[in-house]
């Protein structure tokens, strides 16, 4: 356990040095990015004047250095303040992040889960019977799962479901008289809504995550001790799930890691295609109204999130192989 806790001190100093660098580069970016709020705001409006732009610019900070700036905005981060939005209702970044955090999550949180359920029983069955017509049929949907984009097979999806067979809503997150709902039928209308994206963001993972269980426990499959076990007589489910699965799943746990920063990113095309209020959309908006505060609220989120998926996969590979956890030392 100290070998463990030391690892992850190591691991959570060096982590917030990478969130330093990820902050300033980000900031320096999105800066250096053609337009800005003030254009924005200015451009279609005939009585702004240079005058009224260089007000708004002091208004909002941007007259000052870049590193000043930059300095202010982390002053603020430290006391987890993000800052007032530039565009809209000028509102707490915070506020706006945190009413559209839970629909992102849930979907996302879903789509891992279901992910996960399917794709590792997919790989192992197909390592299981390489060669066969599982694996083959496996194979054909990995390779189709790869080729279609997720937001061309998100527009088939409403064009066959929404129009030629409605029977699901193709856009928005509720019915019009949803607050007439029992809490029954508000549970089916929401199902019925993200039932599309859900698929979306599972069909696309899914084909990925299944090839490298696949690969992983055919590798597993051919080591000495699985052979052992076989030679013993162990039946074939006790060395399949007891003694390949556990080592097999290191690599699985390196992708589902490397996923959770896809909540956001992964989040702005099906949320924009299906008019969802989540992470996704809003991100995209703050990126056109060129709104600083709330760009570098949403990358802070996602430079947390891909830094907690790392050292959630550490804290898995420690779990999951007893020679991580040891330090690499053998017990005894």
């Amino acid at each position: 356990m100290l070998a463990l806790a030391a690892r992850l001190l190591r691991k959570t100093l060096w982590v917030a040095a990478i969130f330093f660098g990820i902050t300033l580069i980000s900031f320096a970016v999105i800066h250096l990015a053609p337009g800005s709020p003030t254009d924005m705001q200015t451009t279609l409006n005939p009585l702004a004047t240079a005058e009224t732009r260089a007000r708004l610019e002091k208004l909002y900070g941007l007259d000052r250095p870049l590193s000043v700036q930059y300095a202010d905005w982390l002053g603020k981060l430290v006391r987890f303040d993000f800052g007032q939005s530039l565009s809209g209702d000028h509102r707490p970044v915070w506020d706006k992040i945190r009413e559209r955090l839970p629909l992102t999550f849930s979907m996302n949180i879903v789509s891992l889960f279901l992910t996960l359920v399917i794709a590792v029983p997919i790989g192992v069955a197909s390592a299981c019977r390489q060669g066969g017509l599982f694996d083959r049929a496996a194979t054909v949907f990995v390779f189709v799962g790869f080729a279609v984009p997720g937001f061309w097979l998100a527009l088939l999806l409403m064009l066959l479901f929404g129009i030629y067979y409605p029977v699901l809503p193709i856009s928005g997150l509720t019915s019009m008289d949803f607050a007439t709902f029992s809490p029954w039928q508000k549970a089916v209308d929401l199902a019925r809504h993200l039932a599309l994206p859900i698929f979306i963001y599972t069909f696309g993972s899914l084909a990925g995550l299944s090839r490298f269980m696949r690969a992983a426990m055919l590798e597993v499959l051919r080591q000495d001790y699985v052979l052992t076990a076989r030679a013993k007589g162990l039946p074939g489910y006790v060395v399949i799930y007891k003694h390949a699965l556990r080592n097999a799943l290191l690599p699985v746990i390196t992708i589902l890691g490397l996923s959770i920063p896809g909540l956001i990113g992964g989040s702005v095309i099906i949320e924009s295609i299906f008019a969802l209020p989540g992470l996704g959309q809003l991100f995209y908006q703050s990126v056109m109204a060129r709104d600083y505060p709330l760009i570098m609220g949403n990358l802070v989120l996602g430079a947390v999130l891909t830094l907690a998926g790392n050292l959630l996969a550490d804290v898995g590979y420690a779990l999951a192989d007893p020679r991580i956890r040891l330090g690499g030392r053998p017990r005894g």
